[in-house]
């Protein structure tokens, strides 16, 4: 595995390509008291031009109590099939922003939220990422099997994908 760390543009662009392919992750906010974080699958609505990760979700979660006293938090996302994994801790900003909800609002939204857009309990929450590390292949699952068994053979290192920092 060759690391390739990105930077600027080419991170935001990394983040955005990987979790609008991914687009369900594990949101892990941090429970006060508590050594261990709160983790809950949560679907991205927006990947915006800074790299910011936009969502809805309801003021009665848990993940919304966390980030009253916490503000951290942590996306992790994993396409097992095609091998492409990114970690990406940030900053959790939560609005009642009208516009975004009614750009964001869809059918999959609606069945979480009993009365509709207008329902009381639904927050906007941005993620700023602070840092981020991605792994992915270099080319598809078949060809990433091939060059593993043949490593396995032949005993000789062959470069199956790469990781790296993105430094927003």
């Amino acid at each position: 595995m060759s690391t390739e760390n990105l930077h600027d543009r080419e991170a935001i662009d990394k983040i955005k390509e990987m979790v609008n392919k991914i687009d369900i992750g594990m949101m892990c906010s941090f429970t006060p008291g508590s050594d261990y974080p709160h983790a809950v699958p949560m679907s991205r609505q927006e990947v915006d031009e800074e790299g910011n990760i936009w969502f809805l979700f309801s003021s009665e979660s848990e993940t919304h109590h966390n980030l009253q006293s916490n503000s951290k938090v942590s996306l992790l996302y994993a396409h097992v099939g095609d091998y492409n994994f990114l970690s990406i801790n940030g900053t959790g900003e939560i609005s009642l922003d009208r516009e975004r909800i009614d750009k964001y609002w869809n059918k999959m939204i609606e069945a979480w939220f009993e009365k509709g857009k207008e329902d009381p309990h639904i927050r906007v929450l941005k993620v700023t990422p602070g840092e981020a590390h991605y792994w992915d292949n270099k080319s598809n699952k078949l060809v990433t099997l091939l060059k593993v068994a043949a490593s396995a053979i032949s005993g000789q290192q062959m470069d199956i994908g790469r990781d790296g920092k993105l430094n927003l």
